[in-house]
């Protein structure tokens, strides 16, 4: 058989995985010094857990690591030996590769094809009989299997992550590098995935380096820790002997993350937002929307679960006026509800879908511009006909700086700002005024330890305030944390409903999957 046709564990070596040392790396960016003087040592054959804030370098490391960035001082040591990576070519001969937070393959293929078509070399003309014989051959020395012949489109969550650890495999990596691994997985999938991983380092074959912000993950599967803030190194050890507090404290440099809000008071008997019989036409391999009742009240928070793409972004249209419903209603406070803005205006209604840069924001207009859309054409006492640069401008500053924005000037363009700042723009102008229904998705993606705990702080203070707010998030711990009442999206329907406190998190995972 052809090299071609043979990327994967040949004349396997007693020790397969790499283990690599990293010495004094900086990174800049003209004057910003994304990593100073980073040293950390990565052992052979284990689970090296990478943590940090929002902005801590961690990504910075690992793309100066895989030959995205090239480090402006400083070196890697793999195996030994001094090595120069300088592009993405020289970290995949050294046998180093990446399973990244969104899965990267092309759902209308199979597993087998997205394996096959992910190789450098993959010929001209495929030679499938050669392939499939190929793959078998590979297939045999894996601790785990996945549907090779089936889209992955149509695969579960779980299978589509294992499946992108065995395209690594199938690459001949010796060391992976998995950001946010377990993001989008259920509990089961997670410690299915991750138990996978565990069982691969463990035999030899493979170092992994674990981005991630669970430290439950990190104390079961981890043998050490490294942690970044700043750009700086600010501690590493054992995961075994670094409990939660110690790890915050140095993630965030203080003793402790500011605690949660306590749920004051219970639901009110009033129905604020109410959902009868709504339906949406399914779209590009999606379910539409079927929901006979959802319900929520004045002082509650109903959190919804779901494995991401289950009808939760169609849900969030349908509320934001994004998209029309083909039938049913949606009544607040018992008025017909449609999304309009001069509606949401009225009975108090805002929505923040995920995405805000692409879903609620506009990229071009200024930071300012965008934290006034909601009013920059009223005032207390109406419509005004003319802009109040003066009165737009100190509001945006004055939520600029309650919400910690971080902007080089209100006047740039919010695309200029990172992923975590959008959010917290548009969660500052979300929250502005009197709010009486607030429809908010994934409010905490892409925030650092200190800013969740601030934002879910702002939630709770809202419900006990007498807002009624619905929440979509695919971190299960968020939902569980802060919902009154929890209810389970799949294939576009309610499923399954339980109170939040005390929810079993397996359960809810059972009909996430559709296996309640």
């Amino acid at each position: 058989m052809s090299a071609a046709l043979d990327p994967v564990f040949h004349d396997k070596p007693a020790h397969r995985a790499l283990e690599v040392e990293a010495i004094g790396v900086t990174k800049r960016f003209g004057p910003f010094v994304a990593l100073d003087n980073v040293s950390l040592k990565i052992r052979r054959g284990t689970v090296h857990a990478l943590l940090g804030e929002n902005g801590a370098g961690k990504s910075t490391f690992v793309k100066c690591l895989l030959g995205y960035y090239k480090s402006d001082e400083g070196d890697f040591v793999v195996e030994g030996r001094e090595a120069t990576i300088a592009r993405p070519a020289d970290a995949d001969a050294l046998g180093m590769g990446m399973v990244y937070q969104h899965f990267t393959l092309v759902p209308s293929m199979t597993a087998s094809e997205n394996l096959v078509m992910s190789r450098s070399n993959v010929p001209g003309i495929i030679d499938w009989k050669a392939e499939r014989r190929q793959l078998f051959n590979f297939l045999k020395n894996m601790p785990f299997l996945v549907p090779m012949d089936v889209p992955v489109g149509e695969l579960a969550a779980g299978e589509r992550q294992k499946t992108e650890i065995l395209k690594q495999l199938y690459l001949n990596r010796r060391l992976i590098v998995l950001d946010e691994p377990t993001s989008t997985l259920t509990p089961q999938e997670a410690a299915e995935v991750l138990g996978l991983v565990r069982s691969l380092v463990e035999m030899g074959d493979i170092t992994v380096v674990i981005i991630t912000h669970k430290l439950k993950e990190v104390a079961a599967y981890a043998d050490d820790v490294t942690v970044l803030r700043k750009g700086k190194f600010a501690g590493s050890g054992s995961a075994k002997e670094l409990g939660p507090e110690e790890l915050t404290a140095m993630m965030i440099g203080e003793p402790h993350a500011p605690k949660p809000v306590e749920r004051l008071g219970g639901p009110d008997a009033e129905e604020r937002l109410a959902i009868r019989n709504l339906k949406t036409e399914g779209e590009l391999g999606r379910f539409g929307l079927s929901i006979d009742k959802l319900v929520v009240r004045p002082r509650e928070i109903v959190g919804v679960a779901g494995v991401s793409g289950n009808g939760q972004k169609d849900l969030v249209e349908v509320l934001g006026g994004q998209r029309s419903p083909a039938s049913g209603d949606v009544l607040v406070s018992g008025a017909p509800y449609h999304g309009g803005r001069d509606e949401a205006r009225r009975l108090g209604v805002r929505v923040l879908p995920e995405e805000p840069l692409r879903n609620a924001s506009v990229p071009k207009m200024s930071v300012v511009a965008n934290m006034n859309l909601r009013r920059f054409d009223h005032d207390e006492k109406g419509p005004r006909r003319w802009l109040d640069l003066k009165g737009m401008n100190e509001r945006a500053l004055g939520m600029i700086q309650s919400y910690g924005v971080r902007t080089p000037s209100p006047e740039a363009p919010i695309a200029a700002l990172s992923g975590g700042n959008v959010q917290r723009a548009t969660l500052a102008r979300e929250f502005d005024g009197e709010v009486d229904l607030l429809v908010i998705s994934n409010p905490c993606f892409g925030l650092d330890v200190k800013a969740v705990a601030e934002v879910r702080a702002r939630i709770v203070a809202a419900r006990n305030a007498g807002t009624a707010v619905l929440l979509l998030s695919e971190d299960l711990d968020e939902v569980m944390e802060l919902s009154d009442r929890i209810v389970v999206m799949h294939h576009g329907e309610i499923v399954h409903e339980t109170p939040g406190p005390g929810a079993d998190a397996l359960d809810i995972g059972r009909h996430m999957v559709g296996h309640g």
